[in-house]
């Protein structure tokens, strides 16, 4: 009797699956029927021909941060190999023109592009805003991805479509709804192996609050959800036909989560090696004060307090009255008021250690002043905890700082490494090791110091747009056949 009350009740519920799957394919199917249809009534160029587009899913391009200098050196490249393409960017960016965003693109990367570049203007970028998922951020905004993706593509249908800021949650909608050759330039995993081992170690980190990790409950349930979420990124990234990332250490983990080695590749991001060699490398003439210099965006994984607080025990620990003088300088974009007000409380931390005259706050400056302080500038700081590469820091070697990195991520593996055998910077993990290794530069003999700058300057031509350029088209290759 109850053998035959469970197959009464079983086998209607898998009917009724069945017919919900059938549906469901044969909706996605007429969706993308549909999609295809609109994309064939676009209009044709002057020749007949319809230009092959591109489209670039980049909704803070205006930002200024490297994630948005890989975005144009890679427009401009493709500008450059490829005469019959037009250039999509999807953006978020409603408050500035396409004029304004390429004009800033120039006035802070210096790349000027060749053609002019097609801009769609989303309306629901606050979708993937962090501020809107006070929990299960990452599940939220990877959702919200989706639906931002989904906007996009109603907008434009592309031919070739690339994920270029880490949304992997759109790759699957354009390649199955939206029949795009499909690709991603990851800078940074959503998820890696570190988060998974931060939660089960119960740290205490930026994204990892307190009270999680002094519960063993609430730690078991932020694992089992960090697991299933990796396993979700996991599978929508294995749909990407070309994957590029941007260093060793994104490559390792990309390829324990995706699977999909045989397409990808690393393409270390263009940085601006070449602007910064104009200035020139000699031996430290003697000077009242020094600088130490910080370049990036202020974000909390930037870990700025950090560099306060080692800056306060290096003035701390130096004997009083000695010269020269010192002069932390935080150099950064900000993209919102949640940056500015993080900027805000950094300005507070500087007066509770009693540094604030001793440390400058420079944000959104032009490029040509960034390059006046680097190239004033003796140490070159930097202590995001697994940088994924740091583009920050190679400007820094370039510029001819000594630079002093977290030992972790890009710089330990790819940037700040032995040139030729010989020392091409110093790398730190916590407040001491920071605060010891700057007193250590500073000890320096100024002829000592100028060798280790030539030695970085050497090595960070492997970095340069034209390896860039070389890569990049080496990778894409395969969406253009």
């Amino acid at each position: 009797a109850c053998f035959r009350l469970l197959c009464s009740l079983l086998l209607p519920a898998l009917f009724l699956s069945g017919i919900l799957c059938i549906c469901l394919v044969v909706l996605l199917w007429g969706i993308r029927l549909w999609i295809q249809r609109k994309k064939q009534l676009s209009s044709a160029g002057r020749d007949g021909k319809r230009p092959l587009l591109v489209a670039f899913f980049h909704p803070y391009c205006n930002a200024g941060g490297g994630g948005e200098r890989v975005l144009w050196c890679a427009i401009r490249t493709l500008q450059k190999k490829y005469r019959n393409v037009t250039c999509v960017v999807y953006t978020g960016d409603r408050d500035a023109t396409g004029e304004e965003i390429v004009e800033g693109a120039f006035r802070r990367f210096n790349i000027r592009l060749i053609h002019p570049v097609k801009f769609v203007f989303l309306e629901k970028r606050f979708l993937v805003e962090a501020s809107l998922y006070p929990h299960f951020t990452l599940l939220g905004q990877s959702l919200g991805s989706v639906f931002l993706g989904w906007e996009a593509l109603l907008k434009c249908v592309p031919d070739i479509y690339i994920d270029s800021m880490g949304y992997a949650f759109t790759i699957p909608l354009f390649k199955y709804i939206g029949g795009c050759r499909v690709g991603c330039y990851v800078h940074y995993p959503t998820i890696s192996t570190d988060m998974l081992s931060v939660v089960r170690n119960q740290d205490t980190r930026f994204n990892n609050a307190a009270f999680i990790t002094s519960s063993p409950l609430f730690s078991k349930f932020k694992l089992v959800y960090y697991y299933f979420f990796a396993f979700m990124y996991g599978l929508v990234g294995s749909c990407s036909d070309v994957v590029m990332v941007n260093s060793s250490w994104t490559l390792n983990h990309i390829l324990s989560l995706w699977k999909a080695g045989a397409c990808t590749s690393v393409v270390y991001p263009p940085c601006d090696v070449q602007t910064f060699l104009d200035i020139p490398l000699e031996v430290e003439k003697s000077t009242s004060e020094y600088s130490i210099v910080s370049v990036s965006q202020f974000r909390p994984e930037k870990d700025h307090p950090l560099q306060i607080r080692a800056f306060a025990k290096l003035l701390k620990e130096r004997r009083v009255g000695q010269q020269p003088s010192l002069k932390l300088i935080l150099i950064g974009g900000c993209r919102n008021q949640q940056d500015e007000e993080r900027v805000n409380n950094l300005k507070c931390l500087c007066e509770e250690l009693g540094v604030s005259d001793d440390v400058m706050f420079r944000i959104n400056i032009p490029f040509e002043e960034l390059k006046r302080h680097l190239a004033e500038a003796t140490i070159g700081l930097h202590t995001m905890w697994n940088e994924h590469f740091g583009i920050g820091v190679v400007e820094c070697m370039a510029a001819g700082t000594v630079i002093l990195a977290h030992n972790s991520g890009g710089p330990k593996l790819d940037i700040v490494v032995p040139h030729e055998g010989r020392v091409t910077g110093f790398l730190a993990e916590d407040e001491d090791g920071y605060a010891d290794t700057m007193a250590y530069i500073f000890s320096l003999s100024p002829e000592k110091r100028l060798e280790i700058r030539e030695n970085a300057r050497r090595s960070v031509h492997r970095f340069s747009d034209q390896h860039f350029e070389d890569a990049f088209l080496l990778s894409v290759e395969p969406l253009f056949k």
